[in-house]
């Protein structure tokens, strides 16, 4: 089972609008810590933000990290918006896909949608991006419920 994931996000305030706002993630907790993580990370810090974001009903797996080092000169990960590239691929919720479909339309976040239609015309699956070009697929349960179209 996957405890949780890491994003290094260029502008944590635009992921929390994206994860908390428009995909509907809670925040478990929101901390800055005075530390060197060199050990663990193998880049020197000096002050780190840390957003853990999920579900309050399953807080012991499955949260999203978004890290803030304090860095401007952080390094860029692989460029991608939302097209698949080595690393990180995608990060996948499950969600009730219509109403973070406009949540995320409200924000003017996400980009325009991508679906997967299964062989009767539903969606299956939908992805949009983050605001740093990471794939988010949404899944509403085992199969989308969207209407066709």
């Amino acid at each position: 089972m996957v405890h949780h994931t890491g994003l290094c996000p260029a502008d944590l305030d635009a992921s929390l609008r994206f994860y908390r706002d428009g995909v509907g993630l809670t925040v478990l907790a929101d901390f800055t810590m005075e530390a060197d993580l060199e050990d663990l990370l193998g880049r020197s810090t000096r002050r780190v933000r840390s957003v853990f974001l999920g579900s309050p009903s399953s807080p012991q797996g499955g949260t999203l990290e978004l890290l803030d080092f304090g860095e401007p000169d952080f390094p860029d990960g692989p460029a991608g918006p939302g097209i698949p590239h080595r690393g990180l691929f995608l990060l996948s919720f499950q969600v009730e896909v219509v109403e973070v479909l406009d949540r995320l339309a409200a924000l003017s976040l996400g980009g325009p949608p991508r679906m997967m239609r299964g062989p009767k015309g539903n969606v299956i699956a939908v992805t949009v991006v983050d605001p740093d070009g990471v794939t988010v697929e949404l899944l509403n349960g085992p199969v989308a419920q969207l209407p066709p179209g």
